[in-house]
């Protein structure tokens, strides 16, 4: 039997009556969970035991979100020790004092020590931490353009755009439109500051993600007949300041903040 390394491959095996028992709703589910490392294939109560013998070394566990961002982070904590402080704050915006850079996101101070370790009074979110490092090691520290431009300017590769637009743009309209104060909260929590209104929109409001990394929101409300329209534009200096992929986490990070925050109101 080769290895077993997703769902469907250990549903196979199963009964397919979706019992419960196992504390699962569906057997798919409970195949689903297996795999993740969340159940042992000893809570199904209808898989024989030499099913399970022979099942349980065959199965290839998917690492864990804490797993993924450690082995993301280590070959970034090991390119870090290289970076000079002094003559890097320039560069990143940033700020340097006692072995310590301090750079900004969304207004609050994230402190890196010499070994990449982010220290903040926030909660640091897991998402946040590989753009940071990434900024800080890779940055070319260029000076902001003025122009703005959509994510999809900013990569070759279209299916960063469409990422971008399911993961980020759509989901954060959709927020923000069934909790309204979000937009203030955006200026309250997180040090944003509207502007003056662009791309035809009703709000436009600039936030920080990282010093030398300004995002546009750019928010129209619904009329009776017409939808919301939320669109996000960056610097056009952006692509040689953060890498596409980081850039992407970092989105996505900050969604999950905002998310957060709605389901407190």
């Amino acid at each position: 039997m080769s290895k077993l390394d997703n769902p469907l491959e250990v549903y196979k095996f199963l009964p397919k009556i979706n019992c419960k028992l196992c504390g699962v709703a569906t057997c798919l589910a409970f195949a689903a969970a297996v795999i993740k490392g969340e159940k042992r294939l000893q809570e199904c109560l209808h898989l024989e035991s030499n099913i399970i013998e022979e099942l349980d070394g065959k199965i290839i566990k998917q690492p864990t979100p804490e797993e993924q961002l450690k082995k993301i982070l280590e070959p970034l904590q090991r390119e870090f020790v290289r970076v000079d402080f002094a003559s890097s704050v320039k560069r990143l915006g940033a700020t340097h004092s006692k072995d310590i850079l301090t750079v900004k996101i969304l207004g609050k101070d994230f402190k890196v020590d010499s070994e990449g370790n982010v220290i903040s009074d926030c909660h640091i979110n897991p998402w946040v931490m590989v753009p940071l490092l990434n900024y800080i090691i890779y940055s070319a520290g260029k000076d902001l353009t003025g122009k703005w431009v959509p994510f999809r300017e900013l990569s070759k590769e279209n299916v960063w755009g469409t990422y971008f637009l399911h993961k980020f743009e759509t989901p954060l309209k959709q927020l923000t439109d069934t909790y309204p104060d979000l937009i203030e909260d955006m200026i309250g929590i997180f040090g944003g500051k509207q502007v003056e209104n662009s791309f035809d929109s009703d709000i436009s409001l600039v936030l920080q993600p990282l010093p030398k990394v300004p995002m546009l929101i750019c928010y129209t409300k619904p009329e009776e007949d017409i939808e919301s329209k939320l669109n996000v534009f960056f610097d056009s200096s952006t692509e040689v300041n953060l890498n596409i992929d980081s850039l992407y986490r970092l989105c996505v990070g900050l969604l999950m903040m905002f998310q957060k925050i709605a389901s407190r109101h």
